[in-house]
């Protein structure tokens, strides 16, 4: 009885909270700032990427989780960039799938383009992975090569039937853009969940320049909610996956619509998220630039102590909420780094 009083208490002192009382229990870690696609609301077309120096090593990657790990989060999600893309990529998948069967982890999941899913998704099933959100945002081929710049929908079509065969279950992720994809929202949702799938649409958020003004691109979910309750029962539901999306069941169909709203209305009140980039950085907010530097205490020491103390010093600035804007008036973008930086 003593010796689990002690563990239960070293626990809780060990847990990440916020001055706000949320407890950090997901942890999005970028593997890699390069991508094989340039989707237009995410990169500039000609991007300069990081030197491979600057990278977390795959050992450093997992060190660093596992230091997250012993803080208390439950929840681990590497983005990229395109994840996939990364040289041994499936080391990283193995070693941190290792700590669902202790116990450690609760889940092991992957946001991806989709381009490599057919080479990796029995693999990823194999390292512990059961979920994976594929970034779909139209099922017009020619479209779809215009919005990704240089993407092809068959074979990411192809990857997400490999997923379903290795048992992966998939969510598609869709970037609601106004004048691009707002007319097949209700066919992209017919497509998904008469495949097993749920979707989740995202309003494009100001993060990094790209090309073009993004209030041209701006779509509220609110009116897409709208115009879809139109069509379809839209049923609310408690379902939650961890992230910020809200869900509703559609009667017709049967299956789950996730909306994220950063813009129209922010989830910020009830954010239980931290991400770390491909560099080692830090972001308490995806919409705010205060960040702390991990990968110079993981490098200073074998040990772990500094890298937990910078940790726990970090959590300490995480802000209420973040202030995106998206208007004619406001040409700069919220935050300056590109969405491939920070992770998706």
């Amino acid at each position: 009885m003593l010796q689990r009083l002690t563990d239960n208490a070293e626990a809780t002192n060990g847990s990440l909270v916020d001055p706000f009382g949320r407890a950090i229990s997901y942890l999005r870690v970028s593997v890699t700032d390069r991508c094989d696609f340039r989707c237009v609301y995410c990169m500039s077309e000609h991007m300069t990427f990081l030197p491979r120096k600057e990278l977390l090593t795959i050992e450093e990657l997992e060190r660093l989780c596992r230091a997250f790990l012993r803080k208390g989060v439950r929840k681990l999600r590497i983005t990229g960039g395109e994840p996939l893309v990364r040289r041994n990529i499936m080391q990283l998948f193995e070693t941190l799938g290792s700590h669902i069967g202790t116990g450690e982890l609760d889940e092991l999941t992957l946001t991806t383009n989709g381009s490599q899913l057919e080479r990796y998704a029995a693999g990823l099933h194999d390292a512990g992975v059961r979920r994976v959100n594929v970034s779909v945002d139209t099922l017009d081929p020619d479209k779809f090569k215009a919005i990704t710049r240089r993407g092809d929908l068959g074979i990411v079509l192809t990857g997400i039937r490999a997923a379903q065969k290795a048992g992966l279950a998939i969510k598609i992720n869709a970037v609601a853009l106004k004048g691009v994809n707002e007319h097949e929202i209700s066919d992209m949702i017919r497509f998904a969940h008469g495949e097993g799938m749920d979707i989740t649409f995202i309003e494009t958020m100001p993060l990094g320049e790209i090309e073009g003004d993004r209030t041209d691109q701006y779509l509220p979910l609110s009116e897409v909610r709208r115009q879809l309750g139109e069509e379809f029962t839209l049923e609310k539901i408690p379902h939650k996956t961890g992230g910020p999306a809200r869900y509703v069941r559609l009667s017709e169909t049967g299956g789950r619509v996730g909306f994220i709203t950063p813009m129209s209305h922010n989830f910020c009140e009830s954010c239980n998220r931290v991400r770390v980039t491909c560099t080692g950085t830090l972001y308490m907010c995806l919409g705010q630039e205060d960040a702390a530097d991990l990968r110079a205490p993981l490098r200073a020491s074998e040990g772990d102590e500094l890298l937990s103390r910078a940790i726990d010093e970090a959590i300490t600035r995480k802000p209420k909420g973040h202030d995106f804007v998206i208007d004619r008036a406001t040409q700069q973008p919220s935050v300056s780094r590109h969405m491939s930086v920070t992770g998706g």
